[in-house]
């Protein structure tokens, strides 16, 4: 126990983290923390061999699929425990399924946001998926809309009159072909994509290897493609999915059968696309599952499930502080990422080292005496000995 209380106790300095104000900032602070105490905690089982007979294909990306669902479901029906920025980037990249106000409409009339439209495919589920009244066909009908999802006629009106089900008109109105929706999607979307996912990679890249490029460019390009290629077609596939999704649900469940459930099904299956990325995604995974983590917390204490507890966020906190250190006294080659171990070095007055960096020389120099570890260990300890 000895060895490990200075970790211990040096996690105590997280109760700080009290004197901000009690706001987003902070939650976020004690969610990526307690991401990254599992993160580590994982690899120190992993490195002992707990993992060794898992399954090929068992990974990170497997947090994706539940983190999508629960994501997915809270941005239908619980915007405001949902993080925006996710929500933009989701409806910026959704041409075909997010209507847009054409050029030709009248200015003087109004077109449904992509927020109305979101909140009229939520009614919609809540109605347990009508069926489509195409006013072109029945003319004579003077309300062919839910009175609760009027706001989205100006979509529906003139939906081709082959289209069956309601979501389907509000959603790709002007074709009556789900199948041919999904597919013209990716040629919309993966184009703006790649040319989105090229810029970031490239800046990122390129400047650390700009020698390499000079020497042998379709080394350090070929790579960078191919992640681009991953990235961009995995998010494609996966936006693309959840909207697709909901189609092929409305064509395989009856009307009653999970009505508002079914959007989590949605996000399960588009995060589904993350085994593509499942050799280099596992930062955008933990990513997700901490902006999953945030949101599921914020819906369950609105609707009633949980109650908050008072100052929890940095109890959380210091509890990560405390795992991430021992983690880091006992395995420092469980803590990814050399700028963590550097950070975590100064912070403990160690100074700008990466221990992990420390051990391997120390295990390869050993070795190549042929001595055990543990016996160099017990022969460092006795030249002390006698040397006092």
């Amino acid at each position: 126990m000895s060895r490990i209380a200075p970790a211990v106790g040096a996690s105590f300095a997280g109760f700080l983290l009290g004197v901000s104000p009690g706001d987003q900032t902070r939650i976020t602070i004690g969610i990526y923390a307690f991401s990254r105490a599992l993160e580590f905690l994982y690899n120190s089982f992993e490195e002992k061999g707990w993992f060794k007979n898992k399954p090929w294909w068992m990974g990170s990306w497997l947090l994706m699929p539940v983190a999508c669902g629960q994501l997915l479901h809270a941005f239908v029906f619980d915007r405001d425990c949902f993080p925006a920025s996710y929500g933009n980037f989701i409806l910026k990249r959704s041409p075909g399924y997010i209507q847009q106000r054409p050029e030709t409409y009248p200015q003087h009339l109004t077109w449904p946001s992509t927020f109305t439209i979101v909140d009229s495919l939520a009614t919609i589920s809540k109605l347990k998926w009508p069926a489509f009244v195409s006013p072109i066909l029945f003319p004579a009908v003077t309300t062919t809309l839910p009175a609760a999802v009027s706001s989205v006629a100006p979509i529906t009106d003139p939906a081709h009159p082959l289209i069956r089900h309601l979501s389907c008109a509000v959603l790709h109105p002007h074709d009556p072909s789900c199948l041919r929706t999904y597919l013209s999607y990716y040629a919309a979307a993966f184009p703006p994509m790649a040319k989105f996912f090229t810029l970031i990679y490239a800046v990122m890249a390129l400047p650390r290897n700009y020698k390499t490029l000079l020497s042998s460019p379709l080394s350090v390009l070929t790579p960078l493609a191919a992640r681009v290629f991953r990235t961009s077609f995995f998010l494609t596939a996966a936006i693309g999915s959840a909207w697709g999704s909901i189609c092929l649900l409305q064509n395989t469940l009856p009307r009653g059968v999970l009505p508002t459930g079914r959007w989590f099904i949605s996000g399960f299956i588009a995060g589904l696309w993350a085994f593509l990325e499942r050799g280099s995604g596992r930062s955008n995974f933990l990513y997700s599952a901490r902006m999953s983590l945030d949101s599921m917390w914020k819906v369950g204490r609105k609707r009633g499930y949980w109650r908050g507890v008072v100052g929890g966020d940095v109890v959380l906190f210091v509890t990560s502080l405390a795992v991430i250190n021992v983690i880091y006294e006992r395995d420092p080659k469980a803590v990814s990422g050399g700028f963590v171990r550097k950070s975590l070095g100064m912070l403990r007055g160690d100074g700008w080292i990466d221990r992990a960096g420390r051990v391997s020389t120390k295990e390869r120099d050993v070795k190549a005496i042929g001595m055990d570890p543990d016996a160099e260990g017990a022969a460092e300890g006795n030249a002390e000995k006698k040397n006092l």
